[in-house]
């Protein structure tokens, strides 16, 4: 009996450390390996246009639009002011697909900047990883002149394209490409002036009817911890989109807030305990992916909301079309059974590593 309990042992024990060097070799890292090659001034003026946008004392209206996989379009106007020093206050019109509002961000805020604010060193980085950013030609946005630059993917088209001033330093324009060379995602000024900086209307006085970024970010332990206790809080997904910022709105708050992007596409998951309560989402779009249910909206933003696991996901991204779909594909959608639960001990195990990696 003792040889058979210790030849079950070293089955079982075996058996473990076959999944485990399994795991680690289908965990590692699938991004495109050495980096591909950039042009060093196409990087430092996307550097620079971060700077400028904070240092720039401007006003004029942004063009926001996005197509879903329909072909439609949906669209929003952004009025914008911005007093280096103190911050900028985005106005945005009400459409018939979105309400609108106002938001207040601060020129000290540690919130990563986006749309057309200029890339902070994490995403210039991303961005390098995964793309050659090269300069391509001269450009006009709202009659200024600007530089093309170009995120080209390994096959020599453009993944991203962006038009910068050559007055201001600042972004004019952005575009997020397909594969076969349309716009899904642009944001432009389509009108733009420098202005002597002025005192800033107070920020305290203008309703935040559009949520303000969350201000408690978790540290790569906080991951951990929050990983060995069943979160589902994961590292990257597909497409190269790398977990690079994790917050709660409140220490210990209900939820977690995880941003991935390949440096161009950016998606943001938001993760609940609970139940989805199917009343929240009656007018959303119902439909399956992979067998699961999933409820969609396309807005400026990309959406779609599901449950699995004793988990609510919220998904909204400034991405294309495929690259959302794997990403909610990606993402637990309710148990797998022993595999499932195989997968989630070998998590809890390895949650020690590096969460960012």
């Amino acid at each position: 009996m003792s040889g058979r309990t210790s030849h079950q042992s070293w089955l079982a024990g075996g058996l473990a450390t076959a999944l485990l060097m399994l795991w680690f070799v289908t965990t590692g890292d699938t991004a495109s390996g050495a980096r591909l090659r950039s042009d060093p001034e196409a990087l430092r003026l996307l550097r620079g246009a971060e700077g400028a946008a904070r240092d720039t004392a401007y006003e004029g209206v942004q063009y926001i639009t996005s197509w879903s996989r329909s072909g439609m379009s949906t669209t929003s106007l952004v009025n914008v002011a911005h007093v280096p020093g103190q911050g900028t206050r985005m106005r945005v019109q009400s459409t018939t697909a979105e309400q609108g509002g106002q938001m207040f961000e601060a020129d000290d805020s540690q919130q990563a900047r986006g749309g057309l604010t200029g890339y902070t060193p994490t995403m210039l980085d991303l961005l390098a990883r995964n793309y050659a950013v090269v300069q391509a030609g001269e450009g006009q946005v709202c009659g200024r002149t600007t530089t093309i630059i170009e995120a080209r993917r390994a096959d020599g088209t453009a993944a991203g394209r962006f038009h910068i001033d050559r007055s201001t330093g600042l972004m004019l324009r952005r575009e997020l490409l397909d594969q076969q060379g349309r716009a899904v995602n642009l944001t432009f000024f389509t009108e733009m002036r420098p202005s002597a900086p002025k005192t800033m209307f107070v920020a305290a006085s203008a309703p935040q009817t559009v949520e303000a970024p969350w201000t408690h970010r978790l540290a790569g332990a906080d991951l951990g911890a929050l990983r060995y206790r069943g979160w589902p809080v994961q590292s990257a997904l597909p497409g190269h989109l790398s977990l690079y910022d994790a917050r709660q709105q409140d220490a210990g708050g209900p939820v977690v807030h995880l941003s991935y992007s390949d440096g161009l596409s950016v998606v943001s998951v938001f993760v609940q305990r609970g139940v989805l309560d199917p009343s929240s989402v009656r007018s959303w779009h119902k439909t399956t992916r992979g067998g699961r249910t999933v409820y969609l909206r396309d807005t400026v933003q990309q959406r779609a909301v599901w449950a699995g696991r004793g988990y609510v996901y919220t998904l909204l991204a400034d991405a294309p079309p495929p690259v959302v779909d794997q990403a909610v594909a990606a993402l637990p959608h309710g148990d797998t059974g022993f595999w499932g639960r195989i997968g989630r001990g070998l998590d809890r195990l390895t949650s020690w590593a590096n969460p960012f990696d």
